[in-house]
C-alpha cells in the first residue's frame, strides 16, 4: 500500500526528527492516549502506508497516517436550516440563531441543532458522530463549532482545556458601564444544589471575564466580552453581580419589550486548526433582534 492521501478520514504527520517511535511522534502531535488506544486497536496506524506497531521506529521525513472510522448517530435528523459559517475535513462551524436548543434534552428532545446537524450530514454522507466543542445557551446566538472526526474534537477540546482559545460576545446591559473596561475575576457556583441558577460564591470554581464598553446609551450599555474560562451562565453571572445583568435575560434579569431573549452573541473565535495548526478566526455578525433593539435604543436617545 503506498501512503495514504489526505481526507475526511485519513489525518498525516511527516517525521520532523530521526530515530522517534511512532508512539512518540503522534504524542508529539497531542494526540491523547485515549485516541491512541482506539487507533491502536482498530489497526489504524500506518507508517509510508504501511501498518505497523506503535514502538516501529521512524526517520526525518516518514509519513504517519491515522485512519479514522465511519461512525454511526442515532439523533433523529430533521430538516432544520444551518448558517453555516466555514467547513472542512474537521470542522463544522455555524452561526446559531437565538431561540434553538443545541443538542436534545428531557424538555427539549428534537427541533435541536443536533437534529438539524444530522440531517445535513446524512445529506452529505458524513458518517461521523456530533460532536460539539463549544455550547451556547438557548438564548445565546453566535459561532458554534462541531468536530466533524475523533481526531478534530481531541484536538480542539484540549485548547479549550488550556484556555488558549479566543472566545469574545457582544452583549447588551442594563444601566450605563461607567468604566470603560474592567476584569471580573470572581469563582461562580450554583446558587443551590439542584437549581440552574449560578452566583458568584467564595465555594464556586474561578472565572475570569473582561469587558470592553463598546457605546453607551441613555439608561444601558453595549459591552465587548472576553472570557478566559468556561464557566456555565459565567457571562449572565459576572455581568449580573457587578449591577449590570444582560437585558432580556429572563433567568438572571427580567424579559425586555426590545427583545425577546437575553442580548447576548458569540461574535467571534480564534484558535488553532486541529489539522494544520494554523490560526483560525471565525466572527458572526449581529443578527436582527439585536440590531433592532440597537436602533430602538438609539432612538429613543433623540426623543
Amino acid at each position: 500500500m503506498g501512503i495514504l492521501k489526505e481526507s475526511e478520514n485519513v489525518v498525516l504527520f511527516e517525521v520532523k526528527t530521526n530515530g522517534m517511535t511512532v508512539e512518540e511522534v503522534l504524542f508529539e502531535n497531542n494526540i491523547s492516549g485515549r485516541l491512541f488506544r482506539k487507533l491502536k486497536r482498530e489497526k489504524s496506524i500506518f507508517l509510508n502506508g504501511a501498518n505497523v506497531k506503535r514502538t516501529k521506529k521512524t526517520k526525518k521525513g516518514d509519513i504517519i497516517s491515522i485512519v479514522l472510522e465511519d461512525e454511526i448517530d442515532n439523533t433523529i435528523p430533521q430538516n432544520i436550516p444551518l448558517d453555516i459559517i466555514y467547513e472542512d475535513y474537521d470542522l463544522l462551524v455555524l452561526n446559531k440563531a437565538a431561540n434553538i436548543v443545541v443538542h436534545p434534552t428531557k424538555s427539549h428532545v428534537d427541533g435541536t441543532i443536533s437534529n438539524g446537524v444530522s440531517y445535513y450530514y446524512r445529506n452529505k454522507n458524513i458518517k461521523k458522530k456530533i460532536r460539539f466543542i463549544n455550547r451556547l445557551d438557548m438564548d445565546t446566538s453566535g459561532v458554534l463549532i462541531l468536530a466533524k472526526n475523533s481526531f478534530s474534537h481531541q484536538q480542539m477540546a484540549l485548547q479549550f482545556q488550556e484556555n488558549t482559545v479566543i472566545k469574545k460576545y457582544l452583549a447588551i446591559v442594563e444601566g450605563v458601564v461607567l468604566k470603560d473596561e474592567d476584569i471580573i475575576d470572581l469563582p461562580i457556583g450554583r446558587e443551590e444544589e439542584k437549581s440552574i441558577k449560578k452566583v458568584v460564591t467564595k465555594d464556586g470554581k474561578r472565572a475570569i471575564t473582561k469587558y470592553n464598553v463598546i457605546k453607551r446609551f441613555k439608561d444601558s450599555t453595549l459591552l465587548e466580552v472576553q472570557i478566559y474560562t468556561g464557566r456555565s451562565h459565567q457571562i449572565r453571572v459576572h455581568l449580573n453581580h457587578i449591577g449590570h445583568p444582560i437585558i432580556g435575560d429572563t433567568l438572571y434579569n427580567k424579559p425586555s419589550d426590545l427583545i425577546n431573549r437575553q442580548a447576548l452573541h458569540a461574535s467571534q473565535l480564534v484558535a488553532k486548526h486541529p489539522r494544520t495548526n494554523e490560526k483560525i478566526e471565525f466572527n458572526a455578525p449581529l443578527p436582527l433582534d439585536i440590531k433592532n433593539m440597537m436602533k430602538s435604543l438609539k432612538d429613543s436617545e433623540t426623543i
